[in-house]
């Protein structure tokens, strides 16, 4: 009876309190649901942010990578000497060691002329670099002057490329130079180019003219099976030049976000909006809760001397934080979730709704309303019986 006594009776109070004034409690629940939609979206925009900045390090088929000091992403890479990869293959663990060429190039379509910028990813598409089976497939083809494999999921201005090559209209110009598209793949688009694009080695200077194969801009390499990777990576940055980078696939994927999250303020504005919506969500229930409290501040000062203890009156304001929270996050929840088709269909990137991220903001809201109501408490505090007389 005490448990129930302990918990039923301060939510059944603090129940009946919020509904009360429906007027307010409306304004709350609308301010907890503006916290939790600000909140979904900006954690959801900096996450579709992450799954496309690691959309192509994930795709990468070997055990080491390595790329200049200098090398800030790999959209913006710093060449290197390709003989500082060959280098590697002195390493007795060391099977195999491939040159990758990337550039931002201008595509422009030969019938609208309008010019967008993409990635261009070169390599002996013989070897398996990428782990996408349509390059696999069309690897062949690719070994022609002049082709490409066009990435499905760019975005909509580029043209519908499996339409316009199936009205036989597949020619096109990358840095002004005519380019046939004889494939696609599907990759994804990030914050840093609109499309992308696969071709040869020998096709990627070509389009680049300016620049030489003698200079990477990413090496693979694949190591001996069963060789301990970190060993061989350890080994190998003592070795080579010291301006080298050497980074595991999950320490490249790492990297990769760690520039977006850090080096450029796209992942601070995405977390500072975060956090300033959880604080007008706050500053919103506190108001409403402390409004409440000073509206009721006899009543509260009656419990009070007919023997009710403080922790009592805790458990209704927190009572009524959670009631808050519940009733403004499941509202909030579903438009979130409209938003996020709605977003994806604008800037094609995944914005998944996963349940981690689900949870994550609940608490996040919870952990808001009930800072509100701390905060609220204080005027509860100076509820004195005596004040009644």
């Amino acid at each position: 009876m005490s448990l129930i006594t302990s918990f039923w009776f301060p939510a059944r109070l603090a129940w009946r309190q919020l509904f009360h004034d429906r007027t307010k409690l409306i304004a709350a629940i609308f301010g907890v649901l503006f916290a939790t939609v600000l909140v979904f979206m900006q954690i959801g925009f900096k996450d579709s942010l992450f799954a496309g900045a690691s959309s192509s390090p994930t795709k990468m088929n070997g055990d080491l990578f390595l790329m200049h000091k200098q090398t800030e992403a790999m959209w913006r890479s710093v060449q290197f000497e390709r003989s500082e990869l060959m280098r590697a293959l002195g390493h007795p663990e060391v099977a195999s060691a491939y040159p990758m060429y990337m550039g931002l190039a201008q595509f422009k379509d030969t019938e609208t002329r309008i010019k967008r910028t993409l990635v261009v990813y070169g390599y002996d598409t013989d070897v398996n670099l990428m782990d996408i089976k349509e390059i696999q497939a069309n690897h062949e083809q690719l070994r022609q002057q002049d082709t490409i494999l066009f990435d499905e999921s760019s975005r909509p201005e580029f043209g519908l490329m499996r339409k316009l090559i199936s009205e036989g209209k597949d020619l096109n110009e990358i840095n002004d130079h005519k380019v046939k598209t004889v494939g696609l793949f599907r990759l994804g688009i990030s914050f840093s180019a609109d499309a992308n694009v696969v071709t040869s080695d020998l096709n990627f200077s070509r389009i680049f003219p300016n620049r030489t194969l003698e200079k990477i801009d990413l090496g693979i390499i694949k190591l001996a099976p069963g060789a301990n990777v970190e060993k061989v990576r350890s080994e190998l940055t003592a070795m080579l030049n010291k301006n080298i980078n050497f980074f595991t696939l999950d320490q490249l994927v790492a990297s990769e976000k760690l520039y977006w999250q850090i080096r450029t303020p796209i992942g601070f504005i995405f977390g500072f909006g975060a956090v300033m919506g959880l604080v007008v969500g706050m500053v919103i229930v506190y108001q409403i809760l402390f409004t409440d409290i000073a509206n009721h501040l006899n009543e509260f000062a009656t419990l009070k001397a007919m023997g009710y203890k403080n922790n009592y009156f805790i458990r209704v304001v927190f009572a009524s934080a959670f009631f808050l929270a519940i009733l403004g996050f499941m509202p909030g929840y579903i438009l979130s979730i409209g938003l996020y088709h709605l977003a994806e269909g604008q800037i094609y990137m995944p914005m998944p709704m996963t349940l981690n991220k689900t949870i994550t903001i609940f608490l996040f809201i919870l952990t808001m309303c009930a800072t509100a109501g701390m905060l609220a408490m204080r005027k509860l505090k100076s509820a004195n019986p005596a004040d009644m007389f």
